[in-house]
C-alpha cells in the first residue's frame, strides 16, 4: 500500500475558495503508451472515486495546500509550462475535486460526520477488503491462509526455537496478502507454536493520516472467520482518561493495516480459542517525537495503555501491522529504484531493525531521524509503540521481502519479526 500525499491543514483563516486545500490522498504514476498520468484516490474510503490526471494537472493539484491562492498557482504554472492557465480550467478542476470529496471544505465535513455517525451506529466494524484482498468465503479464506504457510516462500517446517515460550510481540506486513501472505506466515507460525495469551493489542499504521498521534475504536471487528471482540475494560478506561484517542475513530473504517492481521490471528489461535483485542492506529513519525508536545501526547497515551493492559491481569501480545521503506517515483523520488539502490535500502533496513531486535525504541527513532526519514519508514509508529509496551528478552527478524507497487518499480519493503 502506498504512502499518503501529505497536505495537512496549516491555516484556517484563509478563504478555501481562493486557497483550496487538498485532503490526504494517495497517488500513483500510470503509463499508457508514451503518455504519463497520475491516479488519485481517497484511502479513507470517504470517497470511492478515482481521478486520472495528466502531469500538468497534477502540478496544479500538488499546490492545493491551503497556502497557495488560485492566482499563485496560475503564476507557478506559467513559470513551469510557459503557458497561461485558463481560469475556467482551474474552476472545472476544483469543482470536480470538490464533488469527489477530494478537497477540505463544507461538503467533505458533512460527509465525514455522516460516515462517523453510520460507523458508530453499526454493531461491528465490517470487513472492507474481503473479496478484494483476500477470500470472502470462510472455507476458502482458511485454505488461502494455510497455503501461505506451506508455500515455497513460507516458513520452515521445523519447530521454532521459541516454541512453548510466552509470545510478547509480532511484526507482520500490511502489504497485499496475495503477494506478501508467506511473509505474514513467518510471524504467525511463531504464534501458533508459542504459549498464547488471551489478549492482543493490534497496532497498525494509519495510512490515511490522523489529526492526533493515535486513533482507537471500541468496535468489535467482523471477518469472514467470525467476530473478534474488543477488550472493553481497556477501551473504556482509555475513553475515560484520554478521550482524544477516539477523535479519529473513523480512520478504522477503511484502514487495511489491522484487517489484514485478523484472519491470520483467528486461524493461528483456532476457531474455538476465545480472545479479545485492542485495536489502535498510529501516525506519528520519528521526527515528530522531537516536538515536546507530540512526544508528551505519545508518552501519555502509551503509559495509559500500558497501565490499562496491566490492570486486566492478563498476559498480552502486541501485534503490529507495518511496512518499512518506500522508494521510487510513487513515493516522491526523482527516478525509479535500481537493483543497487534496492540492495542498499535492504542493508539499511536490516541495520535499522537491529535496534528493533534489541528492543530499543529510542535508538530505532534516532536511526530514522539521522537519515531524515529519506526512505519513508511508514511503520515507525506502530513498531515504536510495540517496543514501548512489551518487556521481552529476545527480538528476531524472521523474514524480509519487498513488493513492487507500480510500472516504475516503486518498492515497499517489509519484514516479519517475533519477540519473546
Amino acid at each position: 500500500m502506498p504512502l499518503i500525499m501529505e497536505s495537512t491543514p496549516t491555516i484556517a483563516a484563509k478563504d478555501p475558495a481562493q486557497y483550496p486545500l487538498l485532503r490526504n490522498l494517495q497517488f500513483s504514476p500510470l503509463k499508457e503508451g508514451e503518455e504519463q498520468y497520475i491516479v488519485l484516490w481517497d484511502p479513507t474510503g470517504l470517497s470511492k472515486e478515482r481521478l486520472v490526471l495528466p502531469l500538468n494537472y497534477f502540478f496544479i493539484v500538488q499546490h492545493l495546500d491551503g497556502e497557495h491562492s488560485v492566482q499563485d498557482i496560475g503564476a507557478l504554472y506559467l513559470k513551469r509550462f510557459g503557458e497561461f492557465l485558463m481560469p475556467n480550467k482551474v474552476e472545472q478542476l476544483l469543482a470536480d475535486l470538490d464533488t469527489k470529496l477530494f478537497l477540505e471544505g463544507t461538503r467533505t465535513e458533512q460527509a465525514k460526520q455522516q460516515a462517523l455517525t453510520t460507523y458508530r451506529q453499526a454493531p461491528a466494524r465490517l470487513p472492507q477488503f474481503a473479496g478484494r484482498s483476500y477470500e470472502a468465503d470462510a472455507a476458502k479464506l482458511r485454505a488461502q491462509i494455510n497455503g501461505f504457510f506451506i508455500s515455497k516462500e513460507g516458513p520452515e517446517v521445523k519447530k521454532s526455537e521459541h516454541a512453548g515460550k510466552l509470545i510478547k510481540g509480532l511484526v507482520a506486513p500490511t502489504y497485499e496478502l496475495k503477494h506478501a501472505g508467506p511473509i505474514y506466515a513467518w510471524a504467525y507460525k511463531e504464534l501458533q507454536e508459542a504459549q498464547q495469551p488471551d489478549l492482543y493489542v493490534l497496532i497498525g499504521t494509519a495510512y490515511s493520516g490522523l489529526e492526533h498521534p493515535v486513533a482507537m475504536t471500541d468496535k468489535d471487528f467482523e471477518t469472514p472467520l467470525g467476530l473478534v471482540k474488543v477488550e472493553r475494560t481497556v477501551t473504556d478506561r482509555l475513553r475515560e482518561h484520554i478521550p482524544s484517542a477516539f477523535t479519529d475513530e473513523l480512520a478504522h473504517h477503511n484502514e487495511h493495516a489491522l484487517e489484514f492481521q485478523l484472519p491470520f490471528l483467528q486461524e493461528s489461535l483456532g476457531k474455538d480459542r476465545p480472545f479479545t483485542m485492542v485495536p489502535i492506529l498510529t501516525s506519528f513519525s520519528a521526527d515528530s517525537l522531537r516536538d515536546p508536545q507530540i512526544r508528551e501526547q505519545v508518552e501519555t497515551f502509551l503509559q495509559a495503555l500500558k497501565d490499562a493492559l496491566v490492570a486486566t491481569g492478563k498476559n498480552y501480545c502486541v501485534v503490529v501491522g507495518a511496512e518499512l521503506a518506500h522508494i521510487g517515483m510513487r513515493y516522491g523520488d526523482a527516478a525509479p529504484p535500481t537493483d543497487f539502490s534496492f540492495h542498499r535500502c535492504m542493508q539499511i533496513d536490516l541495520e535499522m531493525l537491529k535496534h528493533v531486535e534489541n528492543r530499543d525504541p529510542e535508538e530505532f527513532a534516532k536511526f530514522i531521524q539521522k537519515e531524515n526519514d529519506q526512505r519513508r519508514i511508514s511503520g515507525f509508529s506502530p513498531i515504536y509503540s510495540l517496543l514501548r509496551l512489551i518487556q521481552a528478552e529476545t527480538g528476531q527478524v524472521l523474514r524480509y521481502d519487498r513488493g513492487i507497487t507500480d510500472q516504475y518499480n516503486s518498492t515497499v519493503t517489509y519484514a516479519s519479526m517475533a519477540f519473546f
